[in-house]
């Protein structure tokens, strides 16, 4: 069993900065590739970014290459998104999520187990 627990999220400017982190309980977290979706209101969950176990690979969605960076501190257990130059359009609540059985992150969040309650990110323009 995986704990997930999301932080950092709030309110910040057009072309301003945050920072989510998501904190993990249990040995295996290691195991686990890793994943930051995002969802607004009448919308399907969407991937943003997802990082393979070891961190060595990660992926982005085309929205946000450039601007979000996703990594991980297997050590503390936490998985972390860096969001820059934000957007309004970025604007939704925040989740993190973890795939026991891939080593890979998928797109899909039927694929995932394990989730975090969510943190709302609002950008104003």
């Amino acid at each position: 069993q995986v704990q997930l627990v999301e932080s950092g999220g709030g309110l910040v400017q057009a072309g301003g900065s945050l920072r989510l982190s998501c904190a993990a309980s249990g040995r295996t977290f290691s195991s686990y590739p890793m994943g930051w979706f995002r969802q607004t209101p009448g919308k399907e969950r969407e991937l943003v970014a997802g990082i393979s176990s070891s961190g060595a690979t990660a992926y982005y969605e085309d929205s946000v290459k450039g601007r979000f960076t996703i990594s991980r501190d297997n050590a503390k257990n936490t998985v972390y998104l860096q969001m820059n130059s934000l957007k309004p359009e970025d604007t939704a609540v925040y989740y993190c999520a973890a795939d026991p059985n891939r080593h890979t992150p998928s797109m899909y969040p039927a694929n995932y187990d394990y989730w975090g309650q969510g943190t709302q990110v609002t950008v104003s323009s």
